[in-house]
């Protein structure tokens, strides 16, 4: 039975990916910061689907936290198939109305982590000759909108070059690219949403249904919405700087995930 290490594991997105890993047969390592919904998310998980779910708690915005996972990865007694690299979490706020601790805490989360977690993921998988990761970007990707956005932007410029540089190792990387996702997420990070049109919201069980199937096609990039495919047409095609002044406006009320 393969294993999967799903990061931000208890809500959202990685809630869905775990989901459907479970009711796949997959084994889980899960990972979050909050030890108690982990372990009410292993019970159920195991209970429902008959997988061995292991917690795993880790705050990825401390050295500690990144290790302890790396530590895991590495752990050849216990391989890890597939990692999805999930955590993440928004800022409310224009570009210095948000603290230089929460944008350097966001680079962590999102950048740092990503990179030593891949790194730390696709070391063993190459020398299994098989594995995948997962991770976890946002259409924000390509609208300028701060360090949210330039984080994701890096997230799926290194998750390409990655899975460049690893072709034909057996080891598949894959950045995922949503749009407007109905989580916890704009609740956690304090932003409003009632400006998003009805549309624009994907469901988080769809998004990872069509993140699996491409993977398994072998994508390096996925924009898991045809109504979002459209759209990021569009967005190549407009002036970068209308984009931007775009993004700057929606920067202070939500952003994409």
């Amino acid at each position: 039975m393969t294993t999967a290490l799903i990061t931000g594991s208890t809500a959202g997105i990685g809630a869905a990916f775990a989901r459907r890993l479970a009711a796949d047969g997959h084994d889980l390592v899960l990972v979050a910061r909050n030890t108690a919904r982990l372990q009410e998310q292993a019970t159920e998980l195991h209970d429902r689907h008959g997988i061995e779910a292991e917690v795993l708690t880790a705050d990825l915005s401390e050295d500690d936290g990144i290790s302890s996972v790396e530590k895991r990865l590495g752990d050849s007694r216990r391989p890890v198939d597939l990692l999805v690299n999930n955590a993440g979490f928004g800022n409310k706020g224009r570009f210095l109305e948000v603290s230089m601790a929460d944008e350097l805490r966001m680079l962590k989360v999102h950048c740092e982590a990503v990179l030593r977690l891949t790194a730390a993921g696709t070391a063993p998988m190459r020398d299994r000759g098989r594995g995948g990761v997962v991770n976890v970007a946002s259409v924000g990707a390509f609208v300028p909108r701060g360090t949210y956005g330039a984080s994701k932007a890096w997230v799926v410029q290194f998750t390409q070059g990655a899975a460049r540089d690893l072709a034909g190792t057996g080891v598949r990387l894959m950045a995922l690219c949503p749009g407007f996702v109905r989580t916890e997420f704009h609740q956690r990070a304090g932003m409003g949403t009632e400006n998003v049109p009805g549309w624009m919201w994907l469901d988080a069980d769809k998004v990872v249904s069509a993140a699996l199937a491409d993977l398994a096609r072998g994508r390096t990039l996925s924009v898991p919405d045809p109504r979002y495919k459209a759209l990021m047409g569009v967005v190549k095609l407009a002036p970068r700087g209308l984009l931007g002044g775009v993004g700057s406006r929606a920067g202070r009320k939500y952003a994409p995930k």
